[in-house]
């Protein structure tokens, strides 16, 4: 799938961060022994369970929509214009935080910090959308257990663009110029967290297909 060799892609490149101890010791003979940075591996391993976790949320959901159908005069089409303005808005959102690691890179850390904050107003109007949504679905919390799965799955994403939108208000505080703990040299915090708004992007494609478009 796309998104699975672009997630790929994304822990390949972050993944440059276990070759730190290396440059320690090549730049500073006197080191002897200097213990390898797993940082970076420990997050994508937390990525993997946490995909488990919305695997279950999706084959639940699919269970219990074949097995479970709403009473009559009910539907279960749903409207797509603003979850396709969301997909929209996390697919940008993931381009402007990339803008803002390359920016940082080239130690441009002003500029790193308007694509973050770019990046953090886009998670805001995704979450904005999806509270809008709510408001307007057809069925509640309790109709059943399609509709209460429904809500957990996609409440649940919610959660993780808010801790992510979080985050990126936080790094972009952080890669200010005067006092900023994160720069070109220190670039795991803005890796580790753009790293992380990639898997909540591609997890609302996946499950943007599943809910709205089967």
């Amino acid at each position: 799938m796309v998104m699975e060799k672009l997630f790929l892609n994304e822990i390949k490149y972050n993944m440059t961060t276990l070759d730190n101890s290396k440059e320690i010791k090549k730049n500073n003979p006197d080191v002897t022994e200097h213990h390898e940075d797993f940082r970076m591996f420990g997050l994508v391993t937390f990525l993997i369970a946490d995909g488990m976790t919305f695997a279950g949320f999706f084959a639940a959901y699919l269970t219990y929509k074949a097995v479970n159908p709403l009473p009559d005069g009910s539907i279960y089409e749903l409207e797509l214009p603003i979850p396709t303005l969301n997909t929209v808005l996390l697919l940008v959102s993931s381009a402007t935080f990339h803008k803002a690691g390359k920016a940082l890179l080239k130690d441009r850390n002003s500029d790193s910090q308007k694509w973050l904050i770019l990046t953090a107003i886009l998670g805001l109007i995704f979450l904005i959308c999806q509270l809008f949504e709510y408001f307007h679905l057809p069925f509640g919390l309790k109709d059943n257990l399609f509709a209460s799965t429904f809500y957990a799955l996609t409440g649940f994403h919610g959660l993780h663009v808010t801790l992510g939108t979080l985050m990126i208000l936080i790094i972009s505080w952080q890669v200010r110029l005067n006092g900023g703990r994160i720069s070109s040299k220190n670039m795991f915090p803005l890796e580790a967290v753009e790293l992380y708004w990639h898997f909540v992007d591609g997890i609302w494609v996946i499950l943007f297909i599943i809910l709205y478009l089967l």
